[in-house]
């Protein structure tokens, strides 16, 4: 299989959502928030092994900028100042593509460290 890369990027900022499409056919719709909280920074993934940074609070955030980065990637920018990270365009399309699961996951550790809630 060849690498996938992107065809066409479109920030939606009425509907808070970054829209992908790629080389093999498949188009997501991203919320800013589930890219905000996936991003793969090393201030959010952490810098070993586990499960990495929680990030929340982000409901409401909003992405400034989309810049190139070669080829491979982009660099989003937010409006809360997080700026690290590349978002390739295999991880986006792994972010597209597994976005339920992830964002089940990522919602179960969001309860977990506030059972509160």
């Amino acid at each position: 299989m060849s690498e996938i890369s992107a065809t066409e990027i479109k920030l939606r900022q009425r509907s808070r959502l970054l829209e992908v499409s790629f080389t093999d056919g498949s188009r997501f719709e991203l919320p800013f928030e589930y890219l905000r909280v996936h991003s793969p920074s090393a201030e959010v993934r952490g810098h070993g092994a586990g499960e990495g940074v929680l990030v929340i609070g982000k409901e409401n955030v909003g992405i400034t900028a989309v810049e190139p980065i070669g080829q491979y990637a982009v660099k989003l920018v937010f409006d809360d100042g997080h700026d690290t990270g590349l978002f390739t365009w295999k991880y986006l399309h792994e972010l597209g593509s597994q976005r339920e699961q992830k964002w089940a996951a990522y919602r179960a550790r969001v309860a977990r460290s506030n059972p509160a809630r």
